[in-house]
């Protein structure tokens, strides 16, 4: 090979071309295997969290806030029961006679008093009724002034044959005569003066009979019904076909109170005259206070409860007849207990507290490691959705709220956030 030939071999081209370096290039899968691991990461910690705890109820909790001890009620809980709101004195008013109904002079929702007229009856034959028994009286007193001028002729008959008597002027026979005249006279005086009596007393009962047609009210009260309208039938007893057996129903409001049933394993836990708070379904924040009137001594063998009555101290217009009402039974006060009652409390939610099978109230606190404690409480009164507590919890504890069935010990998640029970 020639020097040239060398040469030029180590010669550097400065004309040439430059070569760029190449790049690496990305490769798309990559990406996706990235994205579908991270996928794969949140569904595996999914389904750890429900696959991996299946034993977990599922629950929402609330944190009990501290509240004031205004208004918190001296006695504890004892028994809760559910009936309805009843009236003692209720009547339906009818006419003592058959008759036709010639006006109403009431109606639904109406306050009557004692005594009021609500309706009057077709008194036409009543009255003519009337009038014949006046005319009878009248005749028997016409009879009797007869029997009394009768009396008195007699009665001067025999005293001037008795002057005459031993003269020989009158025979005896005319003296014994007079005397039977006057005796007879007499006789008939009685009778008549005793039909003038049956004439008085036949007119008296035709005057009831008139004043039958006239039907008041016997107690004070509301209408709360009417049944019969002018131009019908009533009669107090039903005697088929149109005839009405009552004008209107009216309820004395004064004498309302709840009767409830309870059941006979709880039955020994109320007593007459222990204090009670009822609540009815139409206004369930408003706490009436009420009082054990008397439990009804016999039972109901197909319900297997006892009924009881309870007594309301407030009367109010908003508590009407049949209403549905939940009466809460109270322990008495303790000896030396505040005015106030207890100091202290905390509110939760309603739905967080339950009733036991005891009649005990509970509620479920939720501690260390997800899981729930039964704990029995003392309540106090509502402040709208929530409870008060007032023994039993601790302000700063988290209680559940579930709509399945809890027991002490169960593991729980909670699926939202705490709530403040205030």
């Amino acid at each position: 090979m020639s020097n040239e030939t060398l040469l030029n071999q180590l010669r550097i081209d400065r004309d040439a071309p430059k070569k760029r370096p190449q790049r690496r290039r990305r490769r798309p899968w990559a990406l996706i295997i990235g994205a579908a691991a991270a996928a794969l990461a949140v569904i595996g910690a999914l389904v750890w969290y429900l696959v991996a705890q299946p034993d977990r109820t599922a629950v929402r909790a609330a944190t009990a806030a501290a509240v004031s001890s205004a208004g918190a009620p001296q006695g504890a809980p004892l028994l809760d029961a559910s009936g309805y709101v009843v009236a003692q004195r209720e009547a339906t008013v009818s006419a003592k006679i058959p008759g036709k109904v010639l006006a109403v002079l009431i109606q639904e929702g109406q306050r009557v008093a004692a005594g009021q007229v609500i309706a009057r009856l077709d008194d036409s034959n009543a009255r003519a009724a009337e009038a014949q028994a006046a005319a009878q009286v009248a005749q028997a007193e016409a009879n009797v002034r007869l029997a009394q001028a009768a009396l008195a002729n007699a009665q001067v008959k025999f005293d001037r044959y008795g002057g005459l008597k031993g003269k020989g002027v009158v025979a005896d026979q005319a003296i014994d005569d007079a005397r039977t005249t006057l005796d007879n006279a007499r006789a008939d005086l009685g009778v008549q003066r005793s039909a003038v009596a049956v004439a008085s007393a036949g007119l008296n009962v035709a005057r009831r009979n008139l004043d039958d047609t006239i039907v008041r009210a016997p107690f004070a009260g509301v209408v709360t019904a009417t049944a019969a309208q002018p131009g019908e039938i009533v009669a107090p007893v039903a005697g088929g076909g149109f005839t009405r057996t009552g004008i209107c129903t009216i309820v004395d409001m004064d004498s309302l109170e709840v009767d409830v049933d309870v059941a006979e394993s709880f039955i020994n836990r109320v007593r007459q005259g222990m204090p009670a708070v009822v609540r009815l379904n139409a206004y369930p924040d408003w706490a009436i206070p009420a009082e054990l009137l008397a439990v009804i001594p016999t039972a109901d063998r197909s319900k297997a409860t006892v009924a009881v009555r309870v007594a309301l101290k407030v009367k109010d217009p908003r508590i009407v007849p049949e209403m549905g009402a939940r009466v809460t039974f109270l322990s008495p006060a303790p000896a030396g207990a505040p005015a106030g009652g207890p100091e202290g409390g905390v509110s939760v939610p309603d739905e967080a507290v339950k009733t036991g099978d005891d009649g005990q109230s509970v509620v479920f606190v939720i501690g260390d490691g997800r899981r729930v404690e039964r704990r029995a409480v003392r309540l106090g009164p509502h402040e709208g959705a929530n409870q008060i507590v007032i023994a039993g919890l601790r302000p700063g504890e988290t209680v559940a709220i579930s709509d399945k069935t809890l027991n002490d010990g169960d593991k729980v998640r909670v699926i939202k956030g705490d709530a403040q029970g205030d």
